[in-house]
C-alpha cells in the first residue's frame, strides 16, 4: 500500500471531497483512503444521489467511478459542469472505459485514473485539483469577519462567496453586476477584508450621484486656486484609498470625458489633482459596480471598450433577492433583530403567514427593499410577533388571504346590503327593489348579518319602514 502524507502536511486538509461508486466496497475503501489523508468524505452510489447532494454537502471536489447505474459518471460530470463551472471532476475508469474518460478529459474533467489506482497517485492528483478550485464557504465559515455584513444560506452566494473570497487574494480588478439594491457595496466591502489589502482604507464613491463638474476633483482632488472654490489643497479618493480599496459604484453612469481620465489613472497608476502639473502615484485595488448592461452601452458608445476591459478583470454577478429566497427568512429576522434594538421594542419575530407573505413577494428592491420593509413593521408593531397585516401594509400589496366560498358569499352579501342601504337611505322598501327581493326576504337577509336599517338614516330618526319591520 503506498505510503499517505499525513494530513497535517496537506495544504487542502478538511476539504469537502463528494465520492459517488455503485460498488460498496469500493466506496468504504475510497472513503477510508481521503479520510486518513484529512479530508471530509460525502459517499453517495448513485449519480441521481450525487447531485442531490451538491448543493447539501458543497464538495470542493468530486470523484466518480465512470460505470454508474443509470446517469454514469460522464453524464454526472455534465451535469456538475452546468451547475458548477468551477467545481473540479475526477473519473476513476476500467480499462474498457479509457476513451471515454480521456473525451471528458478535453469537455474539462481535470483528470482520470484507471482501476486498480495507486493511492498515492490519487492523494497527488487531488491535491492539485483542490489547489486550483475555489475554497469551500460553508456554514461552519458563517461567521468569518471578511464576510460577516452578508447574511445567506443560499448555494448561489455559497459560490459566490467563494469566487469573491478567491479573486480577493489578487489585485484583479473586480467588477459586479447585480440589481439595485442586491448588495454591491457589501460585495465589495467583503472582497477588500478578505484581501491582503484589509488593513488599509476602503473608499466608496457613486459616480452618478455627484455632478461631473465635481467629480473629476472628488476623485483625483485638486490644487489650491484651481478653480474658484478650491481654497486649498483637496486629496481626491484614489490617494485617499492608497494602499487598499477604491469602490467605483455605478461606474455606468461615469461620463465620457472622466472614463478617458480614469483609463489614464488606471494605466499610469497615478492621479493627476485637478490644477496641479505633476502625477502622484497611487497603489489603489478597483472594485466596480453596475446595475447597467455594459456591453449594451459600450455598442452605443456610452461606455468606453478599453476602459471596461480594465475594469472586467474579474466579474462577480449578484443574484437578485428572488432568486435566492431562501436567504429572506434569514435575512429578515436579522434585520428585525437589528432593528428591534434600534426602536427599542420586544419584537420575537414573524407570524408564519407573515414570513410566508415575505418569502413570496416580488421584491424589486431587493434586499434594500426588504431592509425598508422590515423597518416599517418594526416601527409600527405592537404586538410582539409581526402580524400579516403590517407586512402587507408595507409591501403595498392587497391581501392574499384565500377565503372559502361560504366565507366569500358571506362576506359579499354583508358589503352589498350595506351599499343597498347606503344608497337608500335606510329605506328597506327601496332598497329590497333594488335588490329585486320582497321585502320579508329581504328582512330575513338583513337579520342573518346584524344590520339595522335605521343606522343608515342621514338624520338616524326613524322612518316609515319601523313599522313595517315591526310588523315583519
Amino acid at each position: 500500500m503506498a505510503t499517505q502524507t499525513s494530513s497535517s502536511s496537506r495544504p487542502h486538509a478538511g476539504a469537502r471531497i463528494l465520492v459517488v461508486d455503485d460498488d460498496a466496497d469500493m466506496l468504504r475503501l475510497l472513503s477510508l483512503r481521503l479520510q486518513g489523508a484529512g479530508y471530509e468524505v460525502v459517499a453517495v452510489g448513485s449519480a441521481e444521489a450525487a447531485l442531490a447532494q451538491l448543493d447539501v454537502a458543497r464538495p470542493q471536489l468530486v470523484l466518480s467511478d465512470v460505470r454508474l447505474p443509470g446517469r454514469d459518471g460522464l453524464a454526472l460530470f455534465d451535469d456538475v459542469r452546468a451547475r458548477h463551472p468551477s467545481l473540479p471532476v475526477i473519473l476513476l475508469t476500467a480499462h474498457g472505459t479509457i476513451p471515454d474518460a480521456v473525451e471528458a478529459t478535453s469537455r474539462g474533467v481535470f483528470t482520470y485514473l484507471t482501476k486498480p489506482y495507486d493511492g498515492r497517485d490519487l492523494l497527488e492528483k487531488i491535491a492539485q485539483a483542490l489547489a486550483l478550485s475555489a475554497p469551500a464557504v460553508t456554514h461552519a465559515h458563517a461567521n468569518e469577519a471578511w464576510r460577516a455584513s452578508i447574511v445567506s444560506r443560499s448555494t448561489r452566494m455559497t459560490d459566490l462567496l467563494a469566487e469573491a473570497y478567491m479573486v480577493a487574494q489578487s489585485d484583479a480588478s473586480v467588477l459586479l453586476q447585480g440589481e439595485s439594491g442586491a448588495g454591491k457595496e457589501l460585495l465589495a466591502q467583503a472582497i477588500h477584508r478578505a484581501s491582503p489589502r484589509a488593513a488599509k482604507p476602503f473608499v466608496a464613491v457613486n459616480c452618478g450621484a455627484i455632478p461631473e463638474a465635481l467629480l473629476e476633483s472628488e476623485l483625483f482632488g485638486h490644487v489650491k486656486g484651481a478653480f474658484t472654490d478650491a481654497v486649498s489643497n483637496h486629496k481626491g479618493l484614489f490617494q485617499a484609498a492608497d494602499g487598499g480599496t477604491l469602490l467605483l459604484d455605478e461606474i455606468g453612469d461615469m461620463p465620457p470625458a472622466l472614463q478617458v481620465k480614469l483609463l489614464r489613472v488606471l494605466q499610469e497608476r497615478a492621479v493627476r489633482p485637478v490644477g496641479a502639473s505633476q502625477s502622484i502615484p497611487v497603489d489603489v485595488r478597483i472594485v466596480s459596480a453596475t446595475h447597467r448592461d455594459l456591453e449594451s452601452a459600450m455598442g452605443t458608445g456610452q461606455f468606453r471598450e478599453d476602459l471596461y476591459y480594465r475594469l472586467n478583470v474579474v466579474t462577480l454577478v449578484l443574484p437578485t433577492l428572488a432568486e435566492r429566497r431562501e436567504d429572506i427568512p434569514l435575512l429578515a429576522n436579522h434585520f428585525l433583530d437589528k432593528l428591534a434594538r434600534k426602536y427599542d421594542k420586544r419584537l420575537s419575530g414573524f407570524a408564519p403567514e407573515a414570513l410566508r407573505a415575505l418569502t413570496t413577494a416580488a421584491w424589486p428592491g431587493n434586499v434594500r427593499q426588504l431592509f425598508n420593509v422590515v423597518e416599517q413593521v418594526c416601527a409600527l408593531s405592537t404586538t410582539p410577533l409581526v402580524p400579516l397585516t403590517l407586512v402587507q401594509r408595507a409591501l403595498r400589496t392587497p391581501s392574499t388571504q384565500v377565503l372559502s366560498f361560504a366565507e366569500a358569499r358571506q362576506r359579499f352579501e354583508h358589503e352589498y346590503l350595506v351599499g343597498l342601504l347606503k344608497m337608500t337611505d335606510g329605506n328597506v322598501a327601496d332598497a329590497a327593489r333594488l335588490a329585486q327581493r320582497n321585502r320579508t326576504e329581504f328582512y330575513r337577509l338583513l337579520q342573518k348579518h346584524a344590520l339595522t336599517p335605521g343606522n343608515f338614516k342621514a338624520d338616524g330618526a326613524p322612518g316609515d319602514d319601523v313599522a313595517d319591520e315591526r310588523h315583519e
